[in-house]
């Protein structure tokens, strides 16, 4: 049974591409069947149909969203109008700018390797370690 905007549903994996959370459909089935999302608190297939109302979390990468849905669509259509087929939670919100300044602050003082040193480098460090 197909479920369109008419009947109240429609697939979450194509609710998912359509709201631009993932790039492709397939991208989508796959973290839906990964455990990547959950509607109302349970784990589901990618052919459950969403409806007006439902709560999805969310996770990609470390982020984890809490979204309501407030509109239906099976159309992938620009980003503006993509925000605007759900909602994010307050407190979704805010543990998500909590993680990333969270984040920002582990790479700051995470020093980076940028690998072999340049020519010029290499004949710095010579003349440092020569005393010249």
């Amino acid at each position: 049974m197909r479920f369109s905007e008419d009947s109240g549903g429609i697939r979450l994996d194509k609710w998912l591409w359509a709201a631009r959370f993932f790039k492709t459909r397939s991208q989508a089935a796959e973290a839906v069947s990964g455990g990547k999302v959950h509607l109302n608190g349970v784990r589901v297939k990618a052919a459950k149909p969403v409806r007006l109302s439902d709560t999805l979390s969310i996770r990609q990468g470390p982020y984890e969203l809490t979204v309501i849905v407030r509109s239906l669509s099976a159309q992938r259509r620009p980003a503006r109008e993509a925000a605007l087929l759900y909602e994010e939670t307050e407190a979704s919100t805010a543990e998500r700018a909590r993680l990333r300044a969270e984040l920002r602050a582990a790479t700051v003082h995470h020093a980076h390797s940028h690998g072999r040193p340049s020519k010029k480098g290499r004949r710095d460090i010579a003349k440092f370690t020569r005393g010249s």
